[in-house]
């Protein structure tokens, strides 16, 4: 993922987003192509023509906080944008060899899962940037039991696009798409260099044909809190709010938990969801061997 063309495409996709009547400009009829073009932006964040076109050929190394405030606030960037483009001029400003990387762990400390376990009434889990299910609870092994099977093999992203039940799962799967482009998007942002979310982008683009349109629209995205419905091939239809924490010890992993309404179709369906994956696990647990008794001569 080259910085380059990446600051040079989100920007230019930032600016086609955008109308003169949007920002206040006249609009006129001699426009050659959609949104504002590069002398407008430049005027509307206080800097010079010459110098905005340096930026979106993708030279943003050395771009001050200020010159950056002024390009966000010109192009009307949400919070999730105008952080993406922070991230993206930090990264432009590393050296390849010394590039920021950042030491995502690719398993959780036994006090994390035990903190997990210990949720009992809600779906818990882990994941990384690159949307790889890290651990979870065993209610979050039931909720996300597709994910964890091929051909997900416990990434959402990989579930999301190369798994056909995952259209079922979702019942708005457009928009889970795109939340889920949105944040590979922003992982990207933040690390250029991270050698496996290369890998994971590829294989995907290659792979889904609704991927790479997504990921070629830009779009980022933060994921807090909110609402999901799910149509979990066991229990059926769920309502579940979530909240999306992050970690300060471990930059890049996530901490998501989804709990139903007390008293809800969701909530009775999702202790038999809990009940279900008792099951199962005991099923798969081996039976323990009883030890013999000592015999008495």
């Amino acid at each position: 993922m080259d910085n380059r063309a990446e600051v040079r495409e989100f920007l230019t996709s930032r600016r086609g987003k955008l109308t003169p009547e949007q920002v206040g400009l006249p609009g006129g009829r001699n426009r050659r192509v959609p949104g504002l073009r590069r002398s407008e932006v430049a005027t509307l964040a206080g800097v010079s023509i010459e110098y905005y076109a340096k930026l979106e050929r993708g030279q943003i190394a050395g771009a001050s906080e200020s010159v950056l405030h002024g390009v966000a606030h010109a192009l009307q960037l949400n919070d999730a944008e105008r952080e993406h483009l922070a991230d993206l001029a930090r990264a432009a400003g590393s050296a390849p060899a010394r590039a920021r990387r950042r030491t995502t762990p690719a398993s959780v400390r036994p006090g994390i899962q035990l903190m997990m376990d210990a949720i009992g009434g809600g779906a818990a889990m882990v994941r990384n940037g690159r949307m790889d299910i890290l651990a979870t609870n065993a209610l979050g092994r039931a909720l996300q039991t597709q994910v964890l099977e091929p051909p997900g093999h416990g990434n959402l992203a990989r579930y999301a696009f190369l798994d056909p039940r995952a259209r079922d799962y979702h019942p708005n799967w457009d928009k889970a798409a795109d939340i889920t482009v949105g944040i590979l998007r922003t992982e990207a942002g933040r690390d250029p260099h991270d050698r496996s979310l290369q890998d994971l982008v590829g294989e995907l683009s290659t792979r889904s044909d609704e991927f790479r349109i997504r990921w070629g629209a830009h779009d980022v995205r933060q994921h807090g809190a909110g609402t999901k419905r799910f149509v979990h091939p066991v229990v059926g239809d769920l309502e579940l709010s979530y909240e999306d924490l992050q970690f300060v010890q471990h930059p890049g992993l996530t901490f998501l938990i989804y709990v139903a309404e007390p008293g809800s179709a969701s909530d009775e369906r999702m202790q038999l969801l809990a009940a279900w994956q008792a099951t199962k696990d005991a099923e798969s647990t081996p039976p323990t061997t009883a030890a013999a008794p000592a015999r008495k001569d």
